[in-house]
């Protein structure tokens, strides 16, 4: 059924204006009593084999919204009515800023993907705190909250501008996401180089322990599929060495030739992050490589191309002990995270594992047994 009222009526429509119309819906289905607690028991069934503890959380399961959804933080119950196990807002920037200029998200639907160049568009952390704080749970999630750099500070006061919305969002979040991996501000992925990550997560952590005393926030570090596979192993020794808590793999890509791509080649070759099915394979790579560096001593989210839960259940093999989807909710619909849920505990039960966590990185443990 969704996929007839995607095709007649959000394939028609500027694909951000798409988004907003959704997003509006979610929100007010959220906010009426009776309708969301029926959405959330027709969408979010819970499956006790499926709970999950990482990052000092307990979760109904490894399934979560990855960032970009929800940048502002006003949807974060209506994301947990469609079934989320953990939503992550942002990216959040220190300063308000309204991203690139439009037209910046493109849908490539034979491919199953999108292009976007938003450009980190949201309302500052400084706005974002004070939505957190004055958040009422309706829904029990964990919440992710992802920080990135604003696009007018240069790179030589990236820190600083980091610290800044961590001060602000530290308290509100349950785990906390440096982002360094968007292609859409410029000098960004600069950062992912040891030399410079090391002092801005050893800063960030350093004003997160200092603004939450009473508890440690987790901290991970969220990486771009372009790494080469030196610079990879490099980020996992130092998430290692820093005593980080995750890291997300993957971002967007800006890779294109080598992707099998078949949507319009003028759609093809816009600017921007390219994210959905076509990253799959690469974001796979990348997740196996930092669980054959890192084992079991940092927390690894797997993220790009996730459609089906034989997808998230490939990620959880590999080594991911959460899994997260965005672009394949645009072509799935609100039944998407209800599918994840109800597949992955199918193949669990079906699998030599008595648990979830004893299937994370279980087919890096066959070949070194």
């Amino acid at each position: 059924m969704y996929s007839l009222f995607f095709n007649l009526i959000f394939r028609r429509m500027d694909p951000e204006k798409a988004h907003h119309l959704a997003f509006r819906w979610i929100r007010l289905a959220a906010r009426i009593p009776v309708l969301r607690t029926f959405a959330a028991a027709v969408l979010a069934p819970r499956y006790k084999e499926l709970r999950v503890e990482a990052l000092g959380r307990r979760m109904h399961g490894p399934f979560g919204l990855a960032a970009g959804f929800d940048k502002n933080a006003v949807a974060i119950d209506g994301m947990a009515m469609l079934g989320f196990d953990h939503v992550e807002i942002g990216t959040v920037t220190a300063e308000p800023q309204p991203g690139n200029p439009k037209k910046r998200l493109f849908r490539l639907v034979p491919d199953r993907a999108l292009i976007n160049r938003m450009g980190f568009n949201n309302d500052g952390s400084a706005a974002v705190a004070a939505r957190l704080a004055a958040r009422n749970p309706v829904f029990r999630t964990t919440l992710g909250v992802n920080i990135g750099k604003t696009k007018v500070v240069p790179e030589d006061e990236a820190i600083a501008d980091y610290v800044a919305s961590t001060e602000r969002l530290a308290g509100h979040a349950d785990y906390l996401v440096v982002n360094v991996s968007s292609p859409n501000t410029p000098g960004l992925r600069n950062l992912q180089a040891v030399d410079h990550l090391r002092p801005l997560l050893s800063a960030v952590r350093e004003a997160a322990d200092r603004t939450v005393t009473g508890r440690r926030v987790p901290l991970l570090v969220k990486i771009a599929p372009d790494l080469a596979d030196e610079d990879v192993d490099a980020v996992a020794d130092l998430a290692v060495e820093l005593g980080l808590d995750g890291i997300i793999a993957t971002n967007t890509t800006i890779a294109r030739d080598s992707l099998g791509l078949v949507s319009d080649p003028a759609l093809v070759q816009e600017t921007g992050g390219l994210s959905g099915a076509p990253v799959k394979e690469r974001s796979l790579e990348v997740l196996r490589r930092l669980y054959a560096r890192v084992g079991d001593r940092v927390t690894l989210i797997g993220v790009g191309g996730i459609a089906t839960a034989e997808d998230a259940w490939q990620r959880i093999l590999a080594g991911a002990t959460l899994v997260q989807g965005y672009s394949a909710f645009i072509y799935e619909g609100p039944f998407y995270a209800r599918a994840i849920h109800k597949g992955l505990a199918a193949r669990l039960r079906n699998s030599p594992y008595a648990t979830l966590a004893d299937a994370v990185g279980a087919e890096h443990k066959k070949v070194t047994a």
